[in-house]
């Protein structure tokens, strides 16, 4: 998440909204969000095991929480990228992130000049 503040100008300019979402209480999440400085909406009290029911996350039955994913989601609430990963890597980063909304962004574009 702190790479995404790092970031946050970038997005802004761009006006893409980040937001992350914890399975963390309320108190828990204000810490967060305190301690890193974050500037984007934070959730929190997500039910683990419906997201990764809806989305295919990695849930770790034995511990009840889904690992490390993250989304791009467009304006019309489809997701065009999902990560998900079982260990302390693998995690999207703003630059990727960027890149690809940059990419399809111009894709929409393109569609669009063309009709």
């Amino acid at each position: 998440m702190l790479d995404f503040e790092r970031n946050i100008t970038e997005f802004n300019k761009q006006n893409i909204q980040v937001i992350a979402a914890s399975v963390d209480g309320l108190e828990q999440a204000h810490e967060t969000v305190a301690r890193y400085k974050l500037s984007f909406k934070v959730g929190y009290g997500v039910d683990s095991k419906e997201i990764s029911s809806k989305t295919g996350a990695f849930y770790q039955k034995e511990k009840g929480y889904i690992h490390g994913t993250g989304f791009v989601v467009n304006s019309e609430g489809i997701i065009v990228n999902g990560l998900y990963s079982t260990s302390a890597i693998g995690r999207l980063i703003p630059a990727d992130c960027l890149g690809l909304i940059g990419y399809y962004m111009k894709k929409q574009s393109e569609v669009t000049n063309v009709k």
